[in-house]
């Protein structure tokens, strides 16, 4: 597969779009690497000490996690210190061949380092220039510092988990923040992109982290209290029903989904039961009310056979059902080998490594990543070079 991945050769639906990457760790590379993914040029910019991501996980060689293989591929690589005058400049004269520009700091960081809106704009009028980071700049959280694990926290998600007295809030085991917030930095960069097409305008776009995540938790969660005076006291209860998780069995588990009219009566045939015997199930209000109850006794239910006569009985029955998978299992996974999801590649340095496809099917423009994740500062002098040679064929173009 060394072909599709690692060719240097873009394609996709970006191909051409430049991308200044000021970001680190997790949430602002994630969103770089979409990018990168879908043919645009990343430039990866990172301080001479390195991505602190790439200490992160198991490697062959220092500074090459496996976090930071996944994370960072389809980019080249610079190093610049940010803090000096020269770094300053090198960043300056990079924006200014540049379409968009992300970082992932506080916004008064980027002021001290002389890389605001304003300084970049005045290089780049047209910069697509996008800020994610922890809270809005309007509100009185405005410049705390921001983790997925505090916005889980802040933003309710982590409070969902108390459902009985006995409960603790936790946190999802996913730096689910920081990839949600990733996607709507692509999101609002395309946005940007086709608000730049139609009137020539580039424009500052912000994405804050704690705002993005209460609008995802509580477009589930606002419930009644959608309304004024509020109708009940929110909460999605099919979502925070106490048995809504794998289903144990005889000797496993499996994730199975009785949803709907049709899929109740199947699931009571199987079970030789009359479906319009039970009032609770007349209908999806009805069943909504009562649902805590009913997972508690699909949960007693699942434990009377084991999880390869349930997943023969469910399909025939067309109920909606998979095994669970685990972090091993995952590999052997009949869908994901016959589309070769995990591909086997070999990168320069670190050998046979498993590289993700893109996971969405385009019929004209299908993104493919064009590099495997870079060392340190392996593209310094190559994106220096060219950026020079643009910035003065700019230059001439505009005398």
């Amino acid at each position: 597969m060394q072909d599709e991945i690692g060719s240097h050769s873009a394609q996709g639906p970006l191909k051409g779009l430049r991308v200044l990457d000021l970001t680190t760790v997790l949430m602002g590379p994630y969103a770089t690497q979409l990018l990168g993914d879908m043919g645009a040029d990343v430039i990866k910019v990172e301080p001479p000490s390195g991505d602190i991501v790439r200490q992160i996980g198991a490697g062959r060689h220092p500074e090459m996690g496996g976090m930071f293989l996944s994370l960072n591929r389809s980019k080249r690589d610079i190093t610049l210190d940010l803090k000096t005058k020269k770094g300053r400049e090198d960043a300056l004269l990079l924006a200014s061949t540049c379409d968009v520009l992300i970082y992932n700091v506080r916004p008064q960081a980027m002021e001290r380092l002389g890389l605001s809106y304003e300084d970049i704009a005045a290089v780049r009028p047209d910069i697509i220039y996008v800020g994610v980071y922890g809270y809005g700049e309007q509100g009185p959280y405005a410049g705390k510092p921001a983790y997925d694990d505090l916005m889980q926290g802040v933003s309710g998600l982590a409070a969902l988990f108390c459902q009985t007295p006995e409960d603790r809030p936790r946190y999802v085991p996913l730096a689910i923040v920081d990839r949600v917030v990733g996607v709507h930095a692509v999101n609002a960069v395309l946005g940007a992109l086709y608000y730049r097409h139609n009137t020539g305008e580039g424009q500052r776009v912000d994405i804050p982290m704690f705002e993005t995540m209460v609008s995802m938790v509580y477009g589930d969660h606002l419930a009644g209290l959608t309304f004024d005076p509020p109708l009940d006291s929110g909460g999605y209860q099919r979502l925070l029903a106490e048995h809504r998780r794998p289903y144990e069995t005889k000797d496993g588990y499996l994730c199975a989904m009785v949803y709907n009219d049709k899929q109740w009566a199947a699931f009571y045939k199987v079970l030789g039961r009359d479906v319009s015997a039970d009032p609770r199930l007349r209908n999806h209000a009805e069943r909504t009310r009562h649902i805590k109850e009913l997972y508690q006794e699909l949960a007693d239910i699942f434990l009377q056979r084991s999880t390869q006569e349930w997943l023969a009985l469910l399909t025939e029955a067309d109920i909606p059902v998979t095994p669970l998978n685990t972090l091993d299992s995952i590999f052997d996974d009949p869908h994901l080998k016959a589309i070769e999801f995990f591909e086997k590649v070999e990168h320069p340095t670190e050998g046979s490594i498993r590289s993700m496809k893109v996971p969405s099917v385009w019929s004209r423009s299908q993104p493919r990543p064009p590099r495997l994740a870079p060392r340190l500062n392996e593209h310094g002098e190559e994106i220096m070079a060219e950026a020079r040679a643009l910035a003065e064929a700019r230059l001439l173009d505009s005398v």
